[in-house]
């Protein structure tokens, strides 16, 4: 156990210095208000104008793909929160005084990323079924996933759990279709 013990200890040293780095970053504030407008669009009025739009554009054929959004997205709600309660871990900015938030949190714990876990498993899913989007739902998924960090709501390892639930959270829900 000494040995577990002590990679814990590199992960959680690896976590805060690359949550405080990043966050420095929003001490620059063209940089922080682009974070948190990117952070707000991805509370959900990105993904819903974006599953408007397709419903718009191809009609009834949407609707399958668009009810796997809405199914996935219902899903990965309920699987963070269940999580977030579990794990119960603290912001970083609720653990280092030296980690400033740049937005509201719309909850109270950390892990996971339930941002970062609704833009990746959403991309994953706009991909499979409108490839000519992923140009837009990706690089905003990024921008998402990093909004959380720089804004001092999460640790990288909450974006990269969040991350990873989404994309099998995606996968599955195309692999049951």
């Amino acid at each position: 156990m000494p040995r577990f013990d002590s990679q814990l200890r590199a992960v959680a040293l690896w976590d805060e210095t690359w949550c405080l780095r990043l966050n420095r970053a929003s001490s620059v504030l063209w940089i922080r208000a682009l974070f948190h407008a990117v952070s707000r669009l991805g509370d959900g009025v990105f993904w819903y104008v974006l599953m408007g739009g397709i419903l718009l554009a191809d009609g009834s054929a949407a609707a399958g793909p668009v009810l796997r959004m809405v199914a996935v997205g219902t899903a990965g709600l309920a699987l963070y929160k269940w999580l977030k309660k579990r794990t119960s871990r603290p912001r970083p900015y609720q653990v280092r005084v030296a980690i400033r938030p740049g937005a509201d949190p719309l909850d109270q714990f950390s892990f996971p990323s339930g941002h970062t876990l609704h833009a990746v498993a959403f991309s994953v899913l706009l991909t499979a079924c409108h490839p000519p989007l992923a140009w837009l739902a990706w690089p905003f998924a990024l921008l998402v996933a990093a909004s959380r960090v720089v804004l001092g709501l999460h640790y990288p390892t909450d974006v990269l759990a969040g991350a990873a639930i989404g994309a099998a959270l995606a996968f599955a829900a195309l692999a049951l279709a």
